[in-house]
């Protein structure tokens, strides 16, 4: 199977960069899927799973919030807000994030600004909980 160049970066630093078949990640406006040869692409990511092909047939997926992804030339560029390989999820701890979440949004009742907080750290714990499971 045909590859492309993945480069995937965060703030704190480069955290992949190989030859991959393919990728899918959330974006803003629902689920994309990128393989070799694919047309010029940029978009806002979103907040899900991403999951990388390697060409040896193995998968590795990541919990993948905000960011921006483009597709120029046969190479792609993730450039995510948080990228977290499944492995190196604490499964535990994302589920106290959860909960903590949870109460935040209770509590938070009628300030906009603490329940889009509450909202957003909730859509990451259960991101990050969906990807581990």
């Amino acid at each position: 199977m045909s590859t492309f160049h993945l480069r995937i970066s965060t703030p704190d630093g480069l955290i992949f960069d190989d030859e991959v078949t393919g990728l899918k990640a959330r974006m803003i406006d629902g689920d994309v899927g990128i393989l070799a040869n694919h047309a010029n692409y940029v978009s806002a990511v979103g907040a899900g799973e991403a999951v990388i092909r390697l060409p040896d047939g193995q998968t590795r997926k990541a919990a993948c919030i905000g960011g921006m992804l483009s597709v120029i030339s046969n190479e792609a560029h993730l450039i995510a807000t948080t990228f977290e390989w499944a492995d190196d999820i604490d499964l535990e701890r994302a589920k106290l994030a959860k909960e903590r979440a949870e109460k935040r949004l209770t509590e938070a009742k009628d300030n906009a600004r603490e329940v889009a907080l509450a909202e957003a750290k909730l859509r990451r714990a259960l991101v990050r909980i969906g990807v581990k499971s």
